[in-house]
Order: structure tokens, then C-alpha cells, then sequence
């Protein structure tokens, strides 16, 4: 994308709350449409997040519109700058994409740890915890974050929450006797549970259905309420990834911020 500066052109300062930013220039071109607009801010944001990326490494290659620009950003570096990476998918649908562009994909038994992991949220706070989930891919998105040392979110603006919980939780529950586990949900949640897809139920890569929270905007501890919610048999996961994130790009018509969390891995 023309006029784009990547993440070693930011100018770097500590904000007020003690977290790293980076922040670029405008970077769309004139007369793009507001829908246009969002999606090379998307681009863009994706693309960035690649330099967090270099050679040799195990890539953790998340799922989602935004993160799907990085993966095809990698693909293009492997082909054309010769790149050397590995990467490990967190969905069906990005193991199809990574293989179309020639990204070497490494089985679970050649994994011992992964350099970095690089995917989407949908809501993320001032504590870099974040809602996830939003496309299904929860738990395999968990378990990639899990064994890597560090993690880069790509987001927008939008995304940005002073207290998680207006995005729906989406908690993974096994189908056998989901009805209990979605009773047990609804109690602890101040707003509706539902399964995804109603009659027509949403089903995970893993087979499971998705329970969607409706909390509110209420989360305000969601570390305990990530381990209240692990706690009910029938959960095979829950959307609230806390004390994962490392680093947030967030891309926007204005331009690009890239924070870095003050005592992450990657400050």
C-alpha cells in the first residue's frame, strides 16, 4: 500500500499510562470511501504488524479480516524478500490461506515454542486484555497464544473499550448436554446466553457449538471471570484472553498506532 510506514519509522514515546506507542502519519490515499477507508486501515495494520516478523522464526498465524492481511503480507515476503518462517494456523480457513501462499506449516509435535503469535480481538482494554472469538476460533487461537513469547494483536479503533464486555463472550462448550452448561452460563451473566446460530447452530474446527454472552459493558475483573467461567464442566474455553497480549496495532484512517505494553515481553 502506498504511503505506508511500518512500524521502524514511528516516532516512540510513553504515554500517560506508562504503555510504549508508536504512532505513524496518515496514510490513505484521498477520496477513498468510508468503507474503503476501514479496509486499507485494516491493510495496513496487518501489514505492519509483520515487523514484528523476522527471519528464522515459528509464527503463531491467527484468524480474522484484519490478521489475514499479515498472512498474505508474510507470503508476499517469503516469495519476494526471501523470508524464512514457519507457521502454525489457529483455524481451518487459515491453514487453507497459508498454504495457498507457500507458508511452511509445522505439525504440534515439531512445536516447542512459538517466536511470536499474530492475530485479531475483538475488544481489548487498557490492561491489554482482550475479547476473542467472534470468529469461532477461540480455543485453537488460545492454545497458539499459549506456547508463544508474545503476541501482537491487529485491531481498529472501534475495538478499544475502557471495560470489556459490550462484544459478546463467546465461550466453546462441547454438544453433550450443552443445555446444562448453557444454563449454568446464563447465571453468571447479567444479559442473555445463546447458542450461536440458534436451530442452525454454529459448529467450531473442533466440533463445538459457541455460547455468546451477552455481559455488557460489566467485565470489570476479567481475569477471575475467565476462571469462573473455565471452571463449568462442558467448557471447552472462553473468549477473554488476559495477560496474553504484548503489543496492540491499531489501524485507522488517521494512521497507525502500535502500543507496546510497558512490562510485556516485548517493552
Amino acid at each position: 500500500m502506498g504511503g505506508l510506514s511500518i512500524i521502524r519509522q514511528f516516532e516512540n514515546f510513553v504515554n500517560h499510562l506508562g504503555i510504549r506507542q508508536m504512532i505513524c502519519s496518515p496514510y490513505p490515499p484521498a477520496g477513498l470511501s468510508i468503507v474503503d477507508e476501514v479496509e486499507a486501515a485494516k491493510q495496513a495494520a496487518g501489514v505492519a504488524a509483520c515487523d514484528f516478523v523476522s527471519d528464522g522464526m515459528d509464527v503463531g498465524l491467527g484468524t480474522g479480516s484484519t490478521v489475514r492481511y499479515t498472512v498474505i503480507e508474510l507470503g508476499r515476503r517469503m516469495n519476494d524478500e526471501g523470508l524464512n518462517i514457519r507457521g502454525v494456523p489457529t483455524s481451518i480457513d487459515t491453514e487453507q490461506l497459508a498454504s495457498s501462499l507457500g507458508i511452511p506449516l509445522i505439525a504440534w509435535d515439531e512445536v516447542d515454542r512459538l517466536a511470536v503469535t499474530i492475530d485479531g480481538a475483538d475488544e481489548f482494554d487498557s490492561e491489554f486484555h482482550l475479547i476473542k472469538g467472534g470468529g469461532g476460533a477461540l480455543t485453537r487461537e488460545k492454545i497458539v497464544a499459549q506456547v508463544s513469547d508474545a503476541m501482537v494483536v491487529v485491531t481498529d479503533p472501534r475495538k478499544d473499550v475502557g471495560t470489556l464486555g459490550k462484544f459478546p463472550l463467546p465461550v466453546e462448550v462441547i454438544q453433550f448436554g450443552w443445555e446444562v452448561t448453557l444454563r449454568h452460563l446464563q447465571e453468571m451473566c447479567p444479559g442473555v446466553a445463546s447458542r450461536r446460530g440458534g436451530a442452525e447452530p454454529f459448529i467450531t474446527d473442533n466440533g463445538n457449538y459457541i455460547i455468546d454472552c451477552n455481559f455488557g459493558v460489566s467485565i470489570t475483573d476479567p481475569v477471575k471471570l475467565e476462571t469462573d467461567i473455565q471452571g463449568i464442566a462442558g467448557v471447552v474455553e472462553v473468549g477473554l484472553f488476559t495477560h496474553m497480549a504484548d503489543a496492540i496495532v491499531i489501524g485507522s484512517p488517521q494512521g497507525i498506532e502500535v502500543r507496546i505494553k510497558a512490562d510485556g515481553r516485548l517493552a
